[in-house]
């Protein structure tokens, strides 16, 4: 487009925008758009001054005769390193009015590219991400910014994996402006790896043994950083310790051994105390009331008592944690657990004491125990009282992420939970039951996220009247099929009485949108129900909801209704709880 062309765009622009504005500088900015646009209004000195009441015509001319060449400064990160400007501005009563044109033109493009790792790492795996980095790729638009997040990424990478003295060789933006091409080279010269040297500990909290079986690293092996802020977390996740600090200080490192010294300081942590609570359609007002003697002896045992209640369940509970192997991972618990809660149409009170071995296996959290259990239930408004003993053997197994360190999980992609009681064992019943459960989120694009859930459970057994409520399935509620009441879906007696189901089946499909102010909003199809034949027929509902997420707090609510229950109403469902 000829410049003739551009000053008569910049000229309408100006006519546009000569329209009444508050007092100052109104920029109007034409031809580009995005972070290009973003980047000229912040180098243009008239968009700086735009709220000044007090420009004058010889500041508003110095201003103006910096436009071309802050518009091109602000081009050329982007490789555009000749557009063509055209600007205008007049003055409507006390306001300035400024109209820019651009053409970018033609951009630099990658000619020649070099991005390559040299010396001792040359061949280590950490770099492989960078040697097959396509943000620098021949033909692309040079960009400065993709240049320099590649250079830092190199330069990263190198120094979080013992690469202490690692430089670049060769590191050059090489522009042929006549051709429009441009020659990128990054070098870098790893030098020789470091490994972690002495570890200088701190601390009479807990014993030296139990101290080093914390850390992720040992005096020898190759340095990274990730071993650091693991060790950090495990340590920190303990509860064992205040003020703990556990810092490396590079310019100590050793350039004669190649190591890299740690030091790790922490005092002893005091018994704590935890109150919360929150809001559901399931369980009304609901509350928690804990408190954790974090470090009962210098073996690291810790003992936790904690109180939950709600309108329709209560339970106590108190642990004794003894750590074994891996103390982050790995334990022996004892356990003694007092519950009641109401399911469905039947009233439980159980008292539980349950020992338990928790250890984790590669990408897997495993937990044994056994249950001795003693339940009382009244059924149907305590016309009819039964009271049941079982010995519950049990194993579950969760799916954790990779540098799991035994912190509670939001979300689990996986669990499992096999359990079951014989007369042999001086039990009451005989069964076996299974539940497996998954939950998983999708990014699907920017601002899109896709929620999928799923609850699959059977007993396997003989006479089922025998297997006490609390081992029986329901479904139903915020957390399962929306549209229906809390643990409402399961087998009925002839009275109409939720009496609980052998299997389950429950899932949901849950789409969510970013928006605002921390908010999002969903549609959603649930689908499921508590019975004892899987030919039995399930239960469908569909819904919206908003989401409101605050870094201490979420609060959800959702309207849903059944779609295969006939004449159903929309049901509210609402659910205020502590953010993890």
């Amino acid at each position: 487009m000829p410049r003739s062309a551009v000053a008569q765009w910049a000229a309408l622009l100006l006519a546009l925008a000569a329209l009444p504005a508050h007092a100052g500088i109104k920029v109007s900015v034409e031809g580009v758009k995005d972070e290009m646009l973003r980047n000229v209004l912040l180098y243009l000195s008239v968009e700086r001054y735009r709220d000044r009441d007090d420009v004058d015509q010889d500041m508003m001319q110095r201003l103006y005769d910096r436009i071309d060449v802050e518009v091109k400064d602000a081009l050329h990160p982007f490789g555009y390193y000749e557009p063509t400007v055209a600007a205008e501005y007049q003055q409507a009563g006390r306001d300035w009015q400024v109209a820019v044109a651009i053409i970018p033109g033609e951009p630099m493009r990658i000619r020649e590219l070099e991005v390559a790792i040299t010396g001792p790492g040359a061949g280590d795996p950490v770099f492989d991400s960078i040697k097959n980095q396509n943000v620098l790729r021949i033909g692309a638009r040079l960009d400065h910014a993709a240049y320099q997040d590649v250079k830092e990424a190199m330069e990263l990478t190198a120094m979080t994996n013992g690469y202490v003295s690692a430089k670049f060789a060769d590191a050059k933006i090489r522009s042929d402006p006549e051709n429009h091409t441009a020659g990128v080279s990054l070098v870098l010269d790893t030098g020789p790896r470091y490994s972690f040297g002495r570890i200088d500990i701190q601390q009479d909290a807990i014993r030296p043994e139990l101290m080093q079986r914390f850390l992720r690293f040992r005096e020898g092996e190759p340095y990274t950083d990730d071993a650091v802020v693991f060790t950090r977390f495990a340590l920190e996740d303990s509860l064992y310790f205040s003020d703990l600090d556990v810092s490396v200080d590079e310019t100590e490192a050793d350039p004669d051994t190649l190591t890299v010294p740690v030091r790790i300081t922490a005092r002893k942590g005091a018994p704590t105390f935890s109150i919360g609570g929150g809001y559901g359609t399931d369980t009304q007002v609901r509350g928690t009331l804990g408190w954790t003697d974090t470090l009962v002896n210098d073996r690291g045992h810790r003992f936790r008592a904690e109180i939950k209640a709600s309108a329709s369940k209560r339970q106590i509970t108190s642990r004794y944690d003894v750590p074994i192997g891996d103390p982050a991972l790995e334990r022996m618990s004892l356990e003694y657990e007092n519950r009641y809660e109401e399911k469905g149409d039947v009233d439980t009170n159980t008292n539980i004491l349950r020992p338990s071995v928790t250890g984790v296996f590669g990408r897997w959290q495993t937990v044994g125990s056994v249950a001795a259990t003693r339940t009382t239930e009244d059924k149907f408004e305590r016309d009819t009282r039964t009271t049941s003993t079982l010995l519950v053997p049990g194993i579950e197994l969760a799916a954790v992420p990779k540098d799991f360190l035994g912190e509670e999980q939001i979300t689990r992609p996986l669990y499992a939970q096999l359990i079951g009681s014989h007369k042999g064992l001086g039990s009451d019943a005989n069964f076996l039951r299974l539940l497996v459960q998954s939950e998983r989120n999708f990014d699907l694009a920017p601002g899109w996220h896709l929620l999928l859930r799923g609850e699959v459970g059977a007993t396997l057994v003989d006479d089922f009247s025998e297997v006490p409520t609390i081992y029986r399935f329901f479904a139903g509620g915020d957390r399962s099929v929306r549209g229906f009441g809390y643990e409402k879906l399961s087998p009925r007696d002839p009275e109409g009485n939720n009496i609980g189901g052998r299997n389950l089946l429950v899932g949901s499909a849950e789409v969510e949108r970013d928006i605002p102010w921390n908010l999002s909003v969903a549609t959603f199809i649930d689908i499921g129900n508590a019975f004892d034949n899987f030919k039995d027929p399930l239960e469908y509902s569909t819904g919206i909801g908003l989401r409101y997420r605050l870094p201490g707090v979420s609060i959800g609510i959702d309207f849903a209704k059944s779609l295969s229950e006939r004449n159903s109403k929309i049901r509210l469902h609402l659910n205020i709880a502590p953010k993890l």
